[in-house]
């Protein structure tokens, strides 16, 4: 039974969710009978008023993903979502009063169950989490959360809640209406009880006579609604059929009775999550994020680590950002830079980022006060030299048992580890920018890098909040290795002659942030020519000659380098506003034009396959970490579920024939490797 039952000498029923042998309560059918048992108890015991709380840390977890992944016929869907609603309705109904105690996190299908409550106290903590993040998965609130979020808050505020799928803290959720009250975790069942005292007639707002919607129905806001739909398709580029569908259930539950709008909800729901997008992204964002979290790639034999103290070199846009994310996660920094004005500009933007919250941050021109850090991230500029040097100084003061790391992008750890006085406490760990809102932190092991400086690399990403990927050296390793070759696919469709808008529509259309030439734009092509030329140095020849070349070596003839320039493929008028720079078209005159499609594919299929060459060359080792880190790295087609996950998705024999076809157009940057040809040949999937 996952549920305790509690009848206290007031008649008041207290359900206390508790699966077992789980760390949090999920709604499965071990729930989904737990709960209509204690229903049925409830019928016949008629007790005075109901709370519903968790002995777990958070309340309720919401839907098993491994039961909405295995879903494939939309009616297995649609009954699984009727009969756990029915419960839940049955509940929400019985003319007794009901109380959500909501002790911990309550995300999807937990806000879901306590929205049926019709009163919901909520612990006040600012890292308790409540929202309805179904959407960020490829799903729908199906449990009921979008018809009662519209009935509550009407559709105007359910929008933002069902769509973004942002979570909220407890105050938030207080001032939005989702919850009534706040409470310590001491009195919050003593507030509950209390309520069902004071409240001994109690019924959902939808179910008194003479309800209606807040804000008007669907009628009273079709000026403002007729516009909803194209907004939304400008910003999904039709890509993501969960919300297309969320706004679809709200509008139509809101012109009928709660029940048919439950149906309503149900149908959507079923479509969603039987649809390949969600299949993606539930592989993507629940099964191979887990994988990595739990520490698939960490060192098994060596003991849980903890960084105390740790150094930051440079106090620049990389180094200021990994000071601020280690001070949020309750480390001592220590931030260094060549000079007092240089680390007081760091100092002040830190401060930014944090905002009011304290910090145990101490920034200086002073190596010595590195001494006593157990890690030290080197963070100045992609320069060997400069590198070795930091290294060096620092190493004289850290602690023995430390271990150094490189925020390099590019350049080979096994290389820089060579200035190391330890290189087997030598790891590279790549973050992004900028550094406070990026999720992925690449770890990479240099030939020398020990088990141990891997393990403490690993708990340190983890302690920020970040996301940990595995990778081995390489240069440019995995994420800079692939992601390069997007935007340099742009280059090459410009160069072609293709026309300049439409190669940034076709890979927004695929699916990407922003166009692969607004992307080179950000990276700065000054950047690439300075990697080009440390690659050339230190391999001792020159780089063959890769498509778009000409188009690199006119812009930067033109001094039109990128956005930081202020020039580059697009104009920058002022830091809110651009547009293409018009002589592009000019300079590269439109021809023999490609079908979005191609343009499309082109985009995509270069990353997929430069990510199969990376796995075969054991560049990146897992599955997980391949996808994951497209995804979070460089912002690929989340709704694909990363660059492998594209191919499966494609369809592996279709995705060679095409890789085929392409090369044979193209050249032999689109020639499928011949592992994936052999598994093609086997009908295998990553």
């Amino acid at each position: 039974m996952s549920f305790d039952y509690q009848k206290d000498e007031q008649g008041i029923v207290t359900i206390t969710m508790d699966m077992p042998n789980r760390s949090t309560n999920v709604v499965n059918m071990e729930f989904l009978d737990s709960l209509q048992a204690t229903v049925e108890r409830l019928v016949e015991e008629d007790p005075k008023g109901i709370i519903i709380t968790s002995a777990k840390k958070t309340f309720l977890a919401g839907g098993d993903i491994e039961i909405l992944y295995r879903f494939k016929e939309p009616i297995a869907a649609f009954s699984f979502a009727e009969v756990a609603k029915g419960q839940v309705r049955r509940l929400e109904t019985l003319g007794k009063p009901i109380v959500a105690a909501i002790n911990g996190t309550c995300l999807g299908g937990g806000l879901e169950l306590a929205l049926s409550c019709h009163h919901r106290i909520c612990v006040d903590n600012p890292k308790t989490k409540l929202g309805l993040p179904e959407v960020t998965l490829g799903l729908l609130p199906g449990g009921g959360g979008v018809t009662r979020i519209v009935r509550l808050l009407g559709l105007e505020k359910a929008f933002p809640i069902l769509i973004e799928g942002k979570n909220m803290n407890p105050q938030k959720a207080l001032e939005t209406g989702i919850i009534h009250e706040l409470s310590n975790p001491e009195d919050l069942i003593k507030k509950a009880k209390k309520w069902i005292l004071d409240n001994p007639e109690s019924s959902q707002p939808w179910d008194q006579k003479g309800y209606k919607i807040p804000g008007g129905n669907p009628q009273k806001l079709a000026p403002k609604l007729a516009f909803a739909p194209a907004m939304l398709q400008a910003k999904t580029w039709g890509n993501y059929p969960a919300p297309e569908a969320i706004m679809s259930a709200a509008v139509e539950g809101a012109l009928v009775d709660f029940d048919t709008a439950s149906r309503i909800e149900s149908r959507y729901f079923a479509q969603v999550v039987t649809s390949k997008e969600a299949k993606n992204m539930m592989k993507a964002f629940w099964f191979q994020m887990n994988q990595i979290s739990g520490g698939e790639n960490r060192p098994k034999d060596i003991p849980p680590t903890e960084v105390k103290k740790v150094g930051i070199l440079g106090s620049g846009m990389m180094g200021h950002g990994i000071a601020a994310v280690s001070a949020m996660a309750g480390m001592e920094v220590v931030m260094t830079d060549a000079d007092e004005k240089t680390v007081e500009a760091g100092l002040a933007n830190i401060k930014d980022i944090l905002k009011k919250r304290d910090h145990n941050i101490i920034a200086t021109t002073d190596y010595n006060k590195l001494k006593g850090c157990d890690l030290i991230i080197e963070a100045v500029f992609e320069d060997r030299e400069l590198k070795g040097k930091v290294t060096e100084m620092a190493e004289k003061v850290m602690e023995i048992t430390g271990i150094f790391a490189s925020n390099t992008s590019t350049l080979p750890i096994t290389s820089l580890a060579e200035k190391s006085s330890r290189p087997e406490n030598f790891i590279g760990l790549h973050f992004f920018s900028p550094v406070h809102k990026m999720k992925l932190v690449e770890i990479i092991k240099g030939k020398k890098t020990s088990a141990s400086t891997l393990a403490k690399a690993f708990d340190y990403v983890l302690k920020i909040g970040k996301v940990p990927i595995v990778v081995n050296d390489s240069r440019g390793f995995y994420t800079s290795r692939v992601f390069g070759t997007y935007p340099e696919e742009g280059m090459a469709l410009l160069e072609e002659g293709q026309n300049p808008r439409a190669i940034e529509s076709a890979g927004k259309q695929a699916g990407m942030p922003v166009g692969p030439l607004a992307l080179m734009d950000e990276v700065s092509l000054s950047l690439l020519k300075k990697v080009r030329l440390q690659t050339q140095k230190d391999l001792g020849r020159e780089l063959p000659k890769a498509p778009g070349d000409s188009v690199f070596e006119l812009m930067m003839s033109m001094n039109r380098p990128g956005k930081a320039s202020g020039a580059g493929f697009y104009e920058y008028p002022d830091k809110e506003k651009k547009y293409l720079w018009p002589e592009l078209q000019k300079h590269f005159p439109e021809k023999n034009r490609l079908s979005q499609t191609e343009m499309m594919e082109r985009m995509m299929f270069v990353q997929a396959l430069e990510t199969v060459r990376c796995l075969e060359e054991s560049v990146v080792t897992s599955i997980a970490d391949a996808n994951i880190g497209s995804v979070f790295g460089w912002g690929f087609a989340p709704f694909k579920g990363g660059t492998l996950q594209f191919i499966n998705d494609y369809g592996l024999r279709s995705f060679v024939k095409r890789a085929y076809e392409l090369e044979k157009k193209y050249g032999a940057r689109f020639k499928p490797p011949k592992g994936l040809v052999v598994m093609a040949e086997k009908d295998q999937a990553f």
